[in-house]
């Protein structure tokens, strides 16, 4: 027995040691040309060589299944898109910088679309559904009261420029390029559509993310890799992106609300002071914890219990808002939370007006409006009852 438990304690930290360190390439439609010049084995022998052990990467262009991984930590290290960085930090990784500037990408139709608005029923051409145009594509048309659900047809194609002849030949009312891309095409084919959305920067090119969990000397080891000879594997140079705002945005592509609220009248700070200053109430519909660490001065906790998707199309029977019935129909009632990425409020001033409230107001801009205006906030030291 003795002998069978030192086996088993020798196989065991033989295993630990032989453990790999794992760093998943993920490759976009549109970065084909940057993919196809990394060289897998070169990243893999330089990585192990820096590292001292070994490291297994794994190249792939399914964005659905590195999307998965970074929920699941499925990776030591992720170099990919905006949107899989983005996923990865919010799911313990750490970002060591980016390969290319900030970029903006642009929703276009043919010419004799007015607004994005005027896209409901119609049809629009997409690269695969976890692409970063996909992501921006969705976030514009929610900012403009529309639902994928309200297209007569999204087409998921793998080559964002095709989206471009799709335009051109008339086989698609829309689709969603980068800006560069669109003004090269627009000089050439000038008169055929036009701009209808911008979307704000998001980080361009590769971006690399590490697991936090790994060994203080390992992550440094990996940066300084990743900044000084990444060249040497077919990769650009990765440069520190210290604003982590934009994959903040990133992450919250395609769940922007609309800008207008039919039954509601969207409010901007001014107004909402001036209606305060009124006797209007002011619902703060986040959870406990936000509304504790901070929230505009007077305003009533009332959370929104939010399950459903962050869609114009959402389910209301899956989410609960008990703490709308304390409310006076009567009154001036003033939904707010986290700014337009954020439903909560939306979906609260939907169930005010489908209860009947007369007289309701969205603060669509939230607290980024109110912070960003300077305005004072305070704190709640006080254990919060759910309402």
């Amino acid at each position: 027995m003795k002998h069978l438990t030192t086996f088993l304690l020798f196989c065991l930290l033989s295993a630990r040691a032989l453990a790999d360190i794992t760093a998943l390439v993920v490759i976009e439609p549109t970065q084909r040309k940057d993919g196809m010049m990394v060289s897998r084995d070169a990243l893999q022998d330089h990585l192990s060589r820096v590292l001292h052990e070994q490291v297994t990467v794994t190249t792939t262009d399914d964005l659905s299944d590195a999307m998965r991984a970074t929920r699941s930590g499925g990776y030591d290290v992720f170099i990919s898109p905006p949107q899989v960085a983005a996923s990865a930090l919010a799911h313990g990784y750490a970002l060591v910088g980016a390969t290319d500037s900030d970029e903006q990408y642009l929703l276009v139709g043919r010419n004799r679309i007015g607004s994005v608005g005027a896209l409901r029923g119609g049809q629009i051409y997409l690269p695969q559904q976890d692409s970063i145009y996909t992501y921006l594509a969705r976030g514009m048309l929610n900012a403009n009261g529309l639902s994928f659900k309200d297209l007569k047809q999204v087409d998921y194609e793998r080559y964002p420029q095709a989206g471009l002849f799709a335009l051109l030949i008339g086989s698609s009312e829309a689709t969603i390029v980068r800006r560069n891309d669109w003004e090269d095409w627009n000089k050439e084919h000038g008169g055929i559509a036009k701009v209808l959305a911008v979307s704000s920067a998001v980080p361009g090119g590769f971006s690399v993310a590490v697991r936090k969990k790994l060994p203080a000397d390992e992550r440094a080891k990996l940066a300084r890799w990743f900044e000084n000879d990444a060249t040497t594997c077919g990769l650009k140079p990765v440069y520190a992106h210290p604003d982590l705002a934009p994959y903040t945005r990133v992450a919250e592509l395609g769940t922007f609300t609309p800008k207008a609220l039919p039954g509601a009248t969207v409010v901007t700070l001014p107004e909402v002071k001036a209606l305060v200053g009124n006797g209007a109430v002011l619902v703060d519909t986040r959870i406990a914890d936000e509304y504790r660490d901070k929230h505009i001065p007077g305003a009533l906790w009332l959370p929104y219990g939010e399950k459903s998707l962050k869609d114009i199309a959402f389910d209301a029977k899956a989410d609960s808002f008990p703490g709308l019935a304390r409310l006076d129909r009567e009154q001036n009632i003033v939904f707010q939370c986290n700014g337009p990425e954020c439903w909560k409020s939306y979906k609260a001033s939907r169930a005010a007006i489908a209860a009947g409230y007369k007289h309701v107001y969205w603060f669509r801009g939230g607290m980024p409006e109110w912070e960003t205006a300077g305005e004072r906030t305070e704190k709640s030291g006080q254990t919060l009852a759910s309402n």
